[in-house]
């Protein structure tokens, strides 16, 4: 999943660093994350992991790291698959 999510960094968030240059738990926001390419990176993540992330959830935390969204998609996953 952590690759899936860092190939839509790599698209979506127009880091001011290659996503590669990051660890999972380095924050994205002091590389260049804006808050309008949360917007993109939220719907890219929806669409590519089938899920819809609900307003709760919306946070800088959210987008503050890859383990952070990942952490984030897992529970979502769960949470569907268990409904």
């Amino acid at each position: 999943m952590k690759t899936e999510l860092r190939r839509i960094l790599a698209e979506s968030a127009r880091l001011d660093v290659s996503i590669d240059t990051l660890s999972d738990s380095d924050d994205l926001y002091a590389a260049g994350l804006s808050s309008l390419a949360t917007v993109h990176v939220m719907l890219a993540i929806e669409d590519e992991f089938g899920i819809e992330i609900p307003d709760r959830m919306l946070t800088r935390r959210l987008f503050s790291s890859v383990d952070s969204l990942a952490a984030a998609v897992d529970e979502l996953r769960r949470s569907q698959a268990a409904a």
